[in-house]
């Protein structure tokens, strides 16, 4: 009897072995579906301009990055298109091997004289830079020093390597420095985001720089979201600071202001030399597609060309950050054209994702782990391509919304 009694009480917890069983448990998004709360994977039938098209309707975009309006500019799409005539659609290949072509070495070429460096290499993807770069530079010996609220793009390259991994407070350089002291004697890279892609606030580069000369650190940041956005000619937050000389990596993607998808990593010579042979995301990748090198290209000539899309680009930041304030929301420390409203709880955020959605405005939410326990927010970005008239129009539909849901008076 009592052996029965064991057996069965060994065999009701007994541990599943499939590995599918998180898949049949995960029911969260269902949920929100169920109830219409659901803000994700919504489908757009139109380009990424101030208008799109939703299931046949027109509604204002504010959850994109296409800050300078470029991905739908008739010479991008153009110089993508004749690309394709020359090219065709693809590579067929890695970089290392077959997938090199002649325009891709010109838009490196381009893109170090851009960001004043001596040399870069394109990707893939964002993210592929990332996880090639950082794991290709940092090894069992070394330390990555990251901001908390870093990309998840860099802590998963952080992973790749075989690096000690250590983060700090958000912008605290107090606690930066804490962690350079204690490891003193390592090879320390710090990386952080130039403009952090939530809070829409900028790294403390001058600190850090300082910091990372005191403590014998490279610095590299992660500018997504700062290249044409940030500096007077758009070349992002270290020329914002003037510190172009001192960052020794920048990173950079193509599917914010650069109107494509793809990425890329500028800075010395012999650097990015390492990295061509040493990062397996380029390396074990395909070749970015030429149509997106083109555009990227083409992207290029008209943020040097046409300076006033980053004038008007800050004109509609000051507008929509002055307005959110003065409604009595609470946007946090941004200063750039990202700008949460910070909801706070979840499922508040959810409602407001779609409410603003039925009042015909597209914006984005953002709930742990992508932003602090307590800190879900509606996340907004513009550009330069949004006329006073689409702002005016989100932010009387915020107003609604806010007040419906107790946010703000």
């Amino acid at each position: 009897m009592d052996g029965k009694l064991v057996q069965n009480s060994s065999m009701a917890v007994k541990k599943s072995t499939d590995i599918f069983d998180k898949c049949y448990k995960f029911n969260r998004a269902k949920e929100l579906m169920s109830v219409g709360l659901y803000p994700y994977f919504r489908m757009i039938e139109s380009a990424q301009d101030p208008e799109v098209v939703i299931n046949g309707r027109r509604m204002i975009m504010v959850g994109s990055n296409n800050y300078l309006g470029l991905t739908n500019h008739p010479k991008v799409k153009e110089a993508a298109i004749e690309a394709v005539r020359k090219y065709g659609s693809g590579c067929a290949g890695s970089r290392f091997l077959n997938g090199t072509l002649d325009i891709h070495v010109k838009l490196e070429e381009k893109l170090a004289r851009f960001m004043r460096k001596e040399a870069a290499l394109v990707f893939s993807t964002g993210f592929q830079v990332n996880l090639g770069t950082i794991s290709a530079l940092a090894g069992k010996d070394d330390v990555v020093i990251i901001d908390k609220m870093d990309h998840a793009s860099i802590i998963d390259g952080c992973r790749l390597s075989y690096a000690e991994v250590r983060k700090f407070r958000h912008n605290d350089m107090a606690d930066l420095e804490r962690i350079l002291e204690e490891n003193e004697g390592k090879g320390k890279l710090i990386v952080v985001d130039g403009v952090f892609s939530m809070e829409g606030d900028i790294a403390n580069l001058p600190e850090i720089i300082k910091l990372a000369k005191k403590y014998d650190a490279r610095v590299m940041v992660d500018d997504a979201h700062g290249i044409g956005v940030l500096g007077k000619t758009g070349r992002g937050t270290a020329e914002h600071f003037g510190l172009e000389n001192e960052v020794d990596i920048i990173m950079g993607t193509y599917s914010k202001s650069l109107a494509s998808i793809g990425g890329f990593i500028a800075g010395s010579e012999e650097v990015i030399h390492y990295v061509k042979h040493f990062a397996r995301s380029l390396i074990f990748s395909a070749s970015p597609p030429p149509a997106s090198i083109a555009a990227v290209s083409a992207a290029i000539d008209i943020i040097e060309s046409e300076p006033e899309r980053i004038e008007r680009l800050w004109h509609n930041t000051r507008k929509m950050l002055n307005g959110f304030k003065s409604l009595g929301f609470e946007v946090g420390a941004s200063e750039t054209p990202i700008i949460p409203i910070i909801v706070g709880d979840n499922e508040t955020a959810f409602k407001m994702a779609m409410m603003l959605h039925d009042e015909g405005v597209f914006a984005n939410v953002a709930v742990p782990p992508a932003v602090p326990n307590g800190k879900a927010l509606i996340r907004t970005s513009y550009m330069a391509t949004h006329t006073d008239e689409h702002l005016e129009i989100v932010l009387i539909a915020f107003e609604k919304v806010g007040k419906a849901l107790g946010l703000i008076q």
